[in-house]
């Protein structure tokens, strides 16, 4: 098959596997834990289903996607249908939704905020993840209740990739508020672990 022809076959089964699972997200139940990923305008490729596979992980209640079209959802192994979403067009609309619902929002900073490790989480969060290269689409200014955060680093990398900052935040906010929602589902470590040649 020729180059061209291949790549816009993998195009089409990616707007298939696309279009089913945002049908069946329609069905997806909120996680244990009372926190929201908000991604404000990233890139509609590879971070986006890697961050779906996160919250999945960790029991996020919601993700907000603001103005991110298409994207492939293979990367996050099927957990984009999981996790509820809400498609929506600008932040202020995210921002009015998660104030009215009682919701605390941080932004987070490479190079600026307070530290992660040092602030108490309360247990309802939004956590907002900007453009991969250009950061918030808002003007901080313009919502001034909303805390900027940052994650140590200690190497001479600027900053982290954003799916990566993402999982660091949500395993810190379940580290923190965690212990209710082990109870009501237990970790995949105490699931039975099969030996190598064993069937279920």
């Amino acid at each position: 098959m020729p180059l061209r022809e291949s790549k816009k076959a993998s195009r089409n089964q990616a707007v298939l596997r696309y279009k089913k699972q945002r049908q069946r997200n329609l069905l997806a139940k909120p996680g244990p834990h009372q926190f929201v990923i908000v991604m404000d305008h990233l890139k509609a490729g590879f971070n986006v289903p890697k961050i779906f596979r996160s919250a999945e992980a960790f029991g996020a209640q919601e993700v907000h996607l603001i103005d991110i079209g298409m994207f492939d959802p293979a990367p996050g192994k099927g957990s984009f249908r999981k996790v509820p979403a809400r498609f929506l067009s600008s932040f202020s609309e995210s921002y009015a939704n998660l104030i009215q619902r009682g919701y605390s929002l941080f932004t987070l900073e490479a190079d600026q905020g307070e530290s992660i490790y040092d602030t108490e989480l309360p247990e309802k969060c939004a956590f907002v993840f900007g453009h991969e290269e250009r950061g918030i689409s808002f003007d901080p200014q313009d919502y001034p209740g909303i805390r900027r955060l940052s994650i140590p680093q200690f190497g001479q990398v600027e900053s982290l990739n954003v799916s990566i900052a993402a999982s660091i935040v949500m395993y810190e906010y379940v580290r923190q508020q965690g212990n209710q929602a082990a109870a009501v589902k237990p970790p995949h470590s105490e699931h039975k672990i099969r030996r190598k040649g064993e069937t279920e």
